[in-house]
C-alpha cells in the first residue's frame, strides 16, 4: 500500500472514529522498517474537538501478507487498553481496526511515544558504569511487568489463567505453530520437543508475560527506559518464561555484559526487586523453549516466503537447532 493509499484510509478511519465534525488531516506518512511481524506507519493527525484543534503523533501497526508471526491486533489493544490503569509503561493506544474493514489489514493506531531503540546498547560505546545501570533499569522494567496486578487489569478476561501448566501450555502452541508452517520434517525439533515435554516445569505463579522482552524494544530516553513496545505475544504464564526468553543464549549480546551483567547478576537482581525465589532449572527450560519458539518462527518465515507472503527468506538456521540441541540435552541428563 503507497502512503498516498494508507494516508487517505487513515483520515477516513479517524473521521469514522471522531464523527463529521471533527475534520481530521493526515501528514508525514512514512513506513518504518522497524520490526520484523508487523507493518508499522508514522502519522501526523490532527483534528477539531469542541472548536480546538488537538495534534497527535501516532503509529500504525497493521497486519503484514505474511512473516515470522500471526498474532492477533485486537488482543494486542485489549492489552494496551488494560496497561493504561498500571505502572507498565506501554505505549497509550488510540483506536483499532479489528478485521481490517478500513485500512485493509487488521490494524491498531497507538500513540507515537518519545524515545528511541537501540537493540544492543548494552555492548555499544557507553561507559561501561552506565551501561550496567541500564542492565539494572531494564530488569527493573520486566519485573514491573510481572508485578502488575492483571485481576485488577481485566486481563483475565483477555486471557485464560494456565495456572501450574504454562509450560506445557506454551510448549503445545508453538507445536501447533510447527505443524502448520512446517514445509519438510525438522528431525532436531521433533527431538527436542521430546525432551521438552518430559523435564516440563511448574510454574512458580501467574503473571503478565511480555513475550518478547528485550532492549529493541524499549524506547530510551537517554539512559532511562521509558515504554515497552511490542505486545503482541503477550499472555497470562510463568515469569521465568520471560527470564528465560532475554537469557538464552541466542540474545546475549542483547542482555548481558561480560565480566560485568552476566545471567547470574541479571537473575539476582531479578529476586532483589520481586522477592521471589527464581528456579534456574526452570530459567533453562524456558531457554530452550526460546530456542525451539526461534525455530518454529523461523520456519513460520520460511513457508510466507514461499508462498509469496513475506520478501526475506527465514529458515530454521544451524546455529538455532545446535543451541537448542544442546539445551534440551542438558535438561534431559539433570532429569536423569
Amino acid at each position: 500500500m503507497s502512503e498516498g493509499e494508507i494516508s487517505s484510509r487513515l483520515e477516513s478511519f479517524l473521521g469514522e472514529r471522531l464523527g463529521p465534525s471533527s475534520r481530521p488531516r493526515v501528514d508525514n506518512v512514512e513506513r518504518v522498517a522497524v520490526g520484523r511481524s508487523r507493518e508499522n506507519w508514522l502519522f501526523d493527525a490532527s483534528w477539531q474537538q469542541d472548536g480546538v484543534e488537538v495534534r497527535e503523533s501516532l503509529i500504525v501497526r497493521r497486519d503484514p501478507l505474511g512473516g515470522l508471526l500471526e498474532t492477533d491486533r485486537a488482543v494486542e489493544y485489549a492489552v494496551l487498553a488494560a496497561l493504561e490503569h498500571t505502572a507498565v509503561p506501554a505505549p497509550a493506544v488510540r483506536w483499532l481496526d479489528a478485521h481490517g474493514v478500513e485500512l485493509g489489514r487488521p490494524s491498531l493506531v497507538m500513540v507515537r511515544e518519545a524515545g528511541e531503540c537501540d537493540y544492543f546498547v548494552l555492548n555499544g560505546d557507553w561507559a561501561l558504569s552506565k551501561r550496567v545501570e541500564l542492565a539494572r533499569r531494564l530488569c527493573a522494567l520486566l519485573a514491573t511487568v510481572h508485578q502488575a496486578d492483571w485481576r485488577r487489569a481485566g486481563l483475565g478476561e483477555v486471557f485464560e489463567d494456565p495456572g501450574l501448566d504454562a509450560a506445557t501450555i506454551e510448549l503445545a502452541r508453538w507445536e501447533s505453530i510447527l505443524r502448520r508452517d512446517q514445509l519438510e520434517p525438522y528431525p532436531e525439533l521433533e527431538l527436542a520437543l521430546r525432551g521438552l515435554r518430559a523435564t516440563a516445569p511448574a510454574a512458580a505463579r501467574t503473571v503478565l508475560v511480555h513475550g518478547d522482552f528485550k532492549v529493541g524494544n524499549v524506547l530510551l530516553q537517554g539512559d532511562i527506559p521509558t515504554t515497552l513496545l511490542d505486545w503482541e505475544l503477550a499472555h497470562l504464564g510463568d515469569p521465568h518464561e520471560d527470564l528465560g526468553w532475554i537469557t538464552q543464549p541466542l540474545r546475549t549480546r542483547e542482555h548481558l555484559i561480560a565480566g560485568a551483567w552476566q545471567r547470574q547478576d541479571l537473575l539476582a537482581y531479578y529476586e532483589e526487586l520481586t522477592g521471589w525465589t527464581v528456579d534456574h532449572r526452570a530459567v533453562r527450560w524456558w531457554n530452550a523453549l526460546a530456542c525451539f519458539k526461534t525455530a518454529v518462527m523461523q520456519a513460520s518465515g520460511l513457508r510466507a516466503y514461499v508462498e509469496g507472503r513475506c520478501d526475506e527468506l527465514y529458515q530454521p538456521t544451524a546455529v538455532v537447532l545446535s543451541t537448542l540441541a544442546d539445551l534440551v540435552d542438558e535438561l534431559v541428563g539433570e532429569a536423569g
